[in-house]
């Protein structure tokens, strides 16, 4: 039986191996399959944290121009953002070690772009939420990367592994857009093309 929600949308393909991006999207009732393409994240300098992450979703759904039917392709980018920098992903432990002792303590910005690939028309849109730090020690953030491996995750950290427990004061904004996904524009806007 099916129990996906009542959307008149083609079968959704998510252009993510991030498992918790699959996870939200089960948990909206989304019925989705994973298609992988290798895509250079590369953008250009000048953008703002904003920019950056919709240019790459979009970079990563042009990827599938041409390729499809009449599937709807969901792609996204989750970057951190803080003094002006962006946190990618940490290239080793001691990147790691170093973005976290950046973030320790203050509020930074995470970004998640969103591209919507449906019918030829790219439907881009992101949104952005501050996360607010305690103070961590050395010993707690060496400890967590060495434990939890972060190297998959923008600013070296999961929000909802021990970092977000533990030292997440608060947040402004979505909790699903920090962890990788802003679940309820995303789903506002399937509603949308359902209805085109």
């Amino acid at each position: 039986m099916n129990h996906e929600l009542p959307m008149n949308l083609p079968k959704i393909i998510l252009a993510s191996k991030s498992p918790r991006r699959q996870e939200l999207l089960r948990q909206m009732d989304v019925d989705f399959e994973i298609v992988l393409k290798e895509v250079d994240e590369s953008y250009p300098d000048d953008l703002t944290p904003e920019e950056i992450a919709v240019y790459i979703a979009e970079k990563k759904a042009r990827a599938y121009d041409g390729t499809i039917g009449n599937e709807v392709v969901l792609t996204a980018d989750t970057i951190v953002a803080i003094d002006g920098l962006i946190l990618g992903k940490p290239e080793n432990e001691a990147h790691a070690i170093e973005m976290l002792q950046r973030l320790s303590g203050r509020v930074h910005k995470v970004v998640t772009g969103v591209c919507i690939l449906y019918k030829g028309k790219y439907n881009l849109f992101h949104d952005v939420s501050e996360v607010f730090f305690r103070k961590l020690t050395d010993e707690e953030i060496t400890t967590y990367v060495q434990k939890y491996k972060p190297m998959d995750k923008a600013g070296s950290y999961g929000i909802q592994e021990w970092v977000g427990i533990t030292a997440i004061e608060r947040i402004e904004g979505s909790y699903t857009n920090v962890v990788g996904l802003p679940t309820e524009k995303v789903y506002q806007q399937l509603k949308r093309l359902a209805s085109l």
